[in-house]
């Protein structure tokens, strides 16, 4: 049976790639909703069309196991899925490629590529499954390293033990979403933590990166499920102590969650788990204004309810999914137990969003509206490709703000991402607004911006509208990021929002667990040298 392989310079499986017609499809559809005009369809790239740099390392024979160097792998680790890697990989642009592509099977193998690094001067980047949006996997160094190599973890990818009475369970880092919750289904086990890239993203990833799932207001972040973890370090590996609470001082977990790979590679964890869900109700409540469905889900969550999910979604990406002519904003709103029915949970819920002017459909009666922007949200990066490739820009960024602030915040940054869209582009673009995750300080909204493009000239204009947008947020209070990592993209803004001593912290602890920084440079701790790592 033939293996399905990952696109080498986008999203999913190589067999899952839309055709151009359905591309031209789905920009004649936004023109249609929005009057964005797309440019000539562009083919997406082909192995064979694309010019690899000579690799500048030879692979000693110890670790010729581990390493790869075949164009495939060196092209499918050059780029994440933000949009200046599409605009390059469509322009067959792969010069920044690693040198070698290593596939280690245990913490003694990364000890071992780790060394190899130092010997060679190669810059090391950490890799899960490359969904990052924001620049964090691209081998985009500085001058000072003779070479890159990155490091996959996806061989790592085993539940190996499993703790009923604790409900927890330890996991490789390099498993993919679907294989560690299949390694848990045995057990009747789930880690219940499903961000959108969830089936092409990898448990060690989310912990590097800070991920935020699906289930936005129950389980929101991956930080809290984490309860130890092993770490691979240039100068050795730093295995946390297994614990449900520790006031001992500052976590060691805590400073490797978040740290995109920049002070080690992470191998393993210990997650907190839950029984799989037996009972779910599900709701949507529809809003005339946007400043009234805030209020419902502040006041739901204030009031100690906790749904699994309260989701809104305001009209216009309502329209765009194909949920409704534009007519209401919607909150998308989900109870779940393993134990104890639910139902007096969503009327207790309903009733609180009915007091803000929500209004729905009787108990019982199935909504098939969130059905439907669910499935749009799943296929989204599939269509974005699509949008890319017939010349439409199609891009989000987001953020966390509390409520008190959130009524002039979240007007004021889709202000100013228009106004930056007509100054790059010189016409109109669209922007759209959710509210991602909700807690009972405040609410994280999410922006998606589309707007027109010049052959040429895509990620110089993406570029003016991304600074202008993250002005805004660092501007408003706001963070540079709620859920998609810092990466290379974010930190001018990263570097703003942090006091100025936490940063000369990090580069302190940067420097003893990596002395030569080698792992992932640019990403959490600048470059230095005036190499400072920026937009692309």
């Amino acid at each position: 049976m033939t293996k399905r392989r990952l696109k080498f310079w986008g999203w999913g499986y190589e067999d899952h790639t839309l055709s151009e017609n359905e591309s031209l499809n789905i920009a004649s559809r936004l023109k249609t909703l929005t009057g964005l005009e797309g440019n000539t369809y562009l083919t997406p790239p082909k192995l064979n069309e694309i010019s690899l740099p000579k690799t500048r390392i030879a692979v000693p024979n110890r670790l010729s196991h581990l390493v790869s160097q075949t164009d495939y792998d060196r092209a499918s680790h050059t780029y994440g899925k933000s949009y200046p890697d599409y605009i390059r990989a469509f322009n067959r642009d792969f010069s920044c490629s690693p040198d070698g592509v290593c596939f280690p099977e245990s913490a003694n193998d990364i000890l071992k590529l780790l060394e190899w690094g130092s010997e060679i001067n190669a810059a090391i980047i950490p890799f899960g499954c490359g969904s990052s949006v924001v620049g964090g996997i691209e081998p985009r160094v500085g001058k000072k390293f003779s070479s890159v190599i990155t490091i996959d973890m996806r061989k790592m990818n085993k539940v190996l033990e499993v703790d009923k009475i604790s409900r927890a369970a330890r996991i490789q880092a390099g498993a993919l979403g679907p294989q560690l919750e299949a390694g848990l289904k045995s057990n009747g086990l789930t880690l219940r933590h499903f961000p959108q890239s969830f089936e092409f993203s990898t448990l060690g990833g989310w912990i590097a990166t800070r991920s935020g799932g699906h289930f936005a207001t129950l389980y929101p972040h991956i930080d809290e499920l984490v309860e130890a973890l092993v770490t691979v370090t240039p100068n050795g590996i730093m295995e946390s102590r297994r614990l449900p609470g520790s006031g001992a001082g500052p976590s060691p977990d805590r400073l490797i969650i978040g740290s995109e790979g920049a002070l080690g590679l992470i191998t393993e964890a210990w997650m907190k788990v839950h029984s799989v869900p037996k009972y779910r109700k599900s709701a949507v409540v529809k809003f005339n204004d946007i400043g009234s469905a805030g209020k419902s889900i502040r006041a739901l969550l204030q009031a100690g309810l906790w749904p699994a999910n309260a989701r809104f979604v305001d009209s216009e990406e309502c329209r765009l999914a194909g949920v409704n002519d534009g007519e209401y904003h919607m909150v998308v709103l989900g109870f779940e137990s393993a134990k104890y029915p639910v139902n007096e949970l969503m009327d207790k819920a309903l009733e609180c969003m009915k007091d803000y002017g929500g209004n729905y459909k009787d108990a019982g009666d199935r909504d098939e509206t969130a059905d439907i922007w669910r499935n749009a949200f799943i296929n989204a990066p599939f269509k974005r490709e699509g949008l890319i490739a017939c010349g439409l820009m199609h891009d989000t960024f987001e953020t966390s703000i509390t409520w008190d602030k959130l009524a002039d915040f979240h007007n004021d940054i889709k202000q100013v991402t228009e106004k930056a869209i007509i100054q790059s582009t010189g016409k109109p673009g669209h922007v759209t607004c959710r509210f991602t995750h909700a807690y009972p300080d405040g609410t994280a909204p999410y922006f998606t911006f589309h707007a027109e493009t010049k052959r040429g000239h895509e990620i110089e204009q993406w570029r003016e509208i991304k600074t202008a947008a993250s002005n805004a947020l660092i501007r408003a209070g706001g963070t540079i990021t709620h859920h998609h990592a810092v990466g290379r993209d974010h930190m001018p803004w990263y570097a703003r929002q942090q006091p100025s001593l936490f940063n000369n912290s990090l580069g302190a602890v940067k420097k003893s667990l990596d002395p030569e920084s080698r792992l992932n440079p640019g990403v959490i701790i600048p470059l230095g040298n005036g190499n400072e790592s920026s937009l692309p």
